[in-house]
């Protein structure tokens, strides 16, 4: 049977949790990349898009929303997990209006990047255009629940904040450019500046309680082992890209640290999924998986977007057996071990 969710449904939940005080937050609002972008992409003129199936086959109805996945993407478990809706909504998605984002609003883009040269890659909307919406959002929900409620909702919403990985793996290593200015260490600070100055931004028009996430095992995605012919021919992960990972998240665990005591009222934490999701894909039998070394879609190798599609036979018939959908992106079932792993640690002290 069909699972379908009307607007004012929404409404109606949220004006509920709100009145028992069933939730923990009045709202999950979300910056990123592909890994937590909901659909915003489905409305914007670029390449970048998984709004037909395969994607979404798992996901509630069977709709293929614009995550990439094959159902829930981590701020709809993270959303669950705190008492709201069990998932959050695109703002660009036409379906929706402000009295559905007032519980939760995701203004990611898949392919983008702290760096605005690396959304300039796939033509995406960079982050300072997440702002500019972050902004948008914030005049038209004082219009709606009035300015005290707004100012309630925005400063007591948790931020998800994910990117970086585009960073590394679509731009610094893919193109020329930035090689060409910064060593692999020089680059790193530069993003950490540039993620300060993102934090930073969104601290000014309110934000209060943010979880900054680190990147992940990039170098075990099915794409990089497809394409680490030097080591094992694909079979084993980029140590090189993993070690950077594992720098990087140092450094953004030492900006957590510093932001906290700079800026008065902030309660930042890292939201680091790198060591689960390295136990999950050396030890996939551990957690029920079948396959961690490609992914479900079809080969399973270089598969990512357009490339994903349903009428390829090889796409396999059982997500939930294997560790990544695509060639970069977890299945829901790793989605949701990594959510209910960072909702029992680091996002702990705002339940």
């Amino acid at each position: 049977m069909e699972c379908v969710y009307l607007p004012w449904l929404f409404l109606a939940q949220f004006l509920m949790l709100i009145i028992t005080g069933a939730a923990k937050v009045p709202a999950i609002i979300v910056f990123g990349d592909s890994s937590v972008d909901a659909g915003n992409n489905n409305q914007i003129s670029t390449m970048l898009k998984s709004n037909f199936r395969p994607y979404g086959r798992d996901f509630f109805g069977g709709k293929a929303t614009g995550r990439f996945s094959n159902g829930r993407i981590p701020p709809d478990f993270i959303s669950e997990g705190f008492g709201l809706r069990p998932f959050v909504p695109a703002y660009l998605d036409p379906m929706y209006k402000i009295s559905d984002f007032a519980a939760g609003v995701c203004f990611a883009s898949a392919g983008t990047g702290f760096d605005n040269s690396t959304s300039a890659v796939l033509n995406v909307l960079p982050v300072w255009k997440e702002v500019e919406y972050y902004k948008d959002y914030q005049k038209k929900l004082k219009a709606y629940v009035g300015e005290e409620k707004a100012k309630f909702i925005i400063s007591e919403a948790l931020y998800l904040i994910s990117m970086g990985t585009n960073d590394f793996l679509e731009n610094y290593y893919t193109l020329p450019d930035r090689q060409s200015q910064y060593s692999v260490d020089q680059y790193q600070v530069f993003l950490l500046g540039l993620a300060e100055k993102f934090i930073k931004e969104i601290y000014g028009l309110g934000a209060r309680k943010m979880a900054l996430a680190g990147l992940p095992p990039m170098g075990c995605l099915p794409l990089e082992r497809t394409t680490n012919f030097f080591n094992g021919n694909g079979e084993r992960c980029n140590d090189g890209y993993n070690t950077v990972a594992l720098h990087f998240n140092q450094k953004l665990s030492g900006l957590v640290n510093k932001l906290n005591k700079e800026l008065p009222g902030i309660r930042m934490v890292l939201s680091n999924p790198y060591n689960m999701f390295v136990q999950i894909i050396k030890k996939p039998s551990l957690f029920g998986f079948d396959v961690a070394a490609v992914a479900c879609c079809s080969t399973g190798m270089f598969e990512m977007g357009y490339l994903c599609d349903q009428m390829n036979p090889f796409t396999c018939s059982d997500a939930s057996k294997y560790v990544f959908w695509d060639s970069f992106h977890p299945t829901e079932k790793t989605n949701k071990i990594l959510s209910e792993y960072l909702l029992k640690s680091s996002l702990r002290q705002f339940l």
